[in-house]
């Protein structure tokens, strides 16, 4: 099983088997709260998790996780940075790795698994990066190993360029407001299979952080 966190837009989280059977999912729609709810919705996905697969009825069972997905984003700064901890000392604390996985490439997987025998054209998802902004990145349907196929990095584009981008492109538009934490999960456990886990070393944020260390102090001549 795989336990899914992801806090690019609001704060998700679901366990997962790892074909994708939901055990348990919860979610916050907060763009700010990431920090102050984080761990309650751990603590309610394990507990639900505990029962089965989402309406099963059987007694609790220990969860038995294999993996931990983080989402990596794009996303804010400090948004991300309480996801990726939170994955990253859940995972200490079991013995288990981290898989990082692109918050956009799950929210392709939920638009790409909606209608799973649909052939859609190529299409972009749009987040909110907030400041007048949005993040997008192309698709171009899935691969043979289940994952959603990147046609463009992760980029950032004033709100009334996006359009003229994504024609550019030739990507039809999808709007997401919130990353399933069952598809952050998902994707995972696709690349884990495939031997695809990517090596990302730094969450992929939308732009610097606001607050930054102090410069050395500039000598004043006597």
């Amino acid at each position: 099983m795989i336990l899914g966190i992801d806090t690019s837009l609001g704060t998700a989280v679901a366990v997962t088997d790892v074909d994708g059977a939901v055990r348990a999912e919860v979610a916050s729609a907060d763009p700010l709260g990431h920090a102050e709810i984080i761990g309650s919705l751990l603590q309610q996905v394990m507990t639900d998790a505990a029962h089965g697969p989402i309406g099963a009825t059987g007694a609790p069972q220990p969860v038995a996780l294999t993996h931990v997905a983080a989402g990596m984003g794009p996303g804010p700064f400090t948004g991300l940075r309480v996801g990726i901890a939170a994955a990253r000392a859940f995972a200490l604390g079991r013995g288990i790795p981290v898989v990082p996985v692109r918050s956009h490439d799950a929210a392709a997987l939920a638009v790409l698994l909606a209608d799973p025998f649909a052939e859609l054209p190529r299409f972009a998802v749009v987040t909110d990066a907030r400041r007048r902004e949005f993040a997008y990145t192309v698709y171009d349907g899935i691969d043979d190993d289940g994952l959603p196929r990147r046609a463009t990095e992760a980029t950032l584009t004033p709100r009334d360029a996006v359009d003229d981008a994504l024609a550019a492109h030739g990507a039809e538009r999808r709007d997401v407001t919130a990353i399933p934490g069952a598809m952050v999960a998902l994707v995972a456990a696709r690349a884990v299979a495939a031997g695809r886990v990517e090596s990302l070393g730094e969450p992929l944020y939308l732009r610097a952080p606001d607050v930054t260390l102090p410069g050395a102090r500039k000598k004043v001549g006597s």
